[in-house]
């Protein structure tokens, strides 16, 4: 049974990637994983694969045991692994709730890691990893610094998988977008502390980047020749220009 395993897929990129993966590739059986079941069972009408709806908290680590004992029940071949289930909070880091940051971490990084781990046994030549990051994985991101972190980690964890298992013929790429338009924002801003956000995006436009950019076997898909050239600009520039440069933007 060859599928394709979607984390995050009740919204925003995940969902998104749903619609892409199906439109563009044939599977027995499409893996939605979320939290909410009713916007999960909303995808098999707009799906031509069969969807199988996981209702699945990432932040709770008995999810992993549940996802592992479905692969191991059901032994399919995975295709593709899409991990597009995160958060962030725009603010400073010491006027956020803790435990609220270290859920970031748990989803963006930690869950993550757990999915590839678990899901990799189940992947051959062929297979594909797709791994959100962000054009934070790039840069130190003050006030939005725990989110940064966490996918400075993605992009980092992604190049380096690549390497381990391209021997098995299988790709992984971490997408690193600028600002989508997507309900992203609806949980990460809560004040106007981050108030410049310089161009958005259609996640359909970064998704197509992305299956492009997976073809062409790169690490790292970004979208926007502005975006290109910063992710240029930041690897020479000195860490404390980039640094002032975010804070003037954003009025610090």
């Amino acid at each position: 049974m060859k599928i394709a395993v979607i984390t995050g897929a009740s919204s925003g990129m995940g969902r998104e990637f749903v619609y892409a993966l199906d439109k563009d590739e044939k599977f027995d059986e499409l893996w939605v994983i979320a939290r909410r079941e009713s916007r999960l069972l909303e995808l098999q009408d707009k799906c031509r694969a069969r969807v199988r709806p996981i209702v699945l908290d990432l932040l709770d680590r008995a999810s992993y045991a549940a996802y592992q004992a479905l692969l191991e029940e059901q032994q399919p071949e995975i295709a593709v692994l899409v991990n597009a289930a995160g958060f962030g909070l725009f603010g400073a880091f010491t006027e956020m709730d803790m435990n609220k940051q270290l859920e970031i971490i748990d989803l963006n990084s930690r869950a993550l890691t757990a999915m590839c781990y678990m899901s990799l046994p189940y992947m051959s030549q062929g297979s594909r990893i797709y791994n959100m990051g962000s054009m934070s994985s790039w840069q130190p991101v003050p006030y939005i610094n725990v989110y940064g972190a966490s996918k400075a980690y993605v992009l980092n964890f992604s190049r380096a998988l690549g390497v381990e298992v391209k021997d098995r013929g299988i790709r992984v790429m971490a997408v690193c977008p600028g600002w989508i338009t997507t309900e992203f924002f609806d949980h990460a801003i809560h004040d106007d502390t981050i108030n410049y956000f310089n161009r958005y995006y259609p996640p359909e436009q970064v998704i197509e980047k992305a299956l492009k950019d997976m073809k062409k076997g790169k690490s790292a898909s970004v979208l926007g020749f502005p975006e290109r050239v910063q992710v240029q600009l930041v690897k020479h520039l000195p860490t404390s220009f980039v640094l002032k440069t975010w804070c003037r933007q954003q009025g610090k």
